[in-house]
């Protein structure tokens, strides 16, 4: 049910972590993206694994201290939305 409520998240096929990836004009734009998620996934003290391309990055949330999603996921997936806008 939460899904729905962020936007282009895909559930991963175990159903035990989201994801969603974001395009950048280049390296310096998707690195200042990266820095904007570090200090809000600090904030939060919950922290997605980030896999960084030069103009591309792709984000992975999941809870690994219960194996899977919990409703902290879905949270810092709609504040990150937030800093994409």
């Amino acid at each position: 049910e939460y899904l729905a409520e962020v936007d282009h998240w895909t559930l991963a096929p175990n159903g035990r972590s989201i994801s969603k990836t974001l395009r950048f004009k280049d390296f310096v734009a998707t690195m200042a993206f990266v820095n904007k998620i570090a200090a809000l996934a600090e904030e939060q003290n919950h922290h997605p694994d980030l896999h960084i391309s030069y103009a591309k990055l792709a984000i992975e949330l999941t809870t690994y201290a219960i194996g899977g999603l919990s409703e902290n996921d879905f949270i810092l997936a709609a504040k990150i939305d937030q800093l994409a806008k």
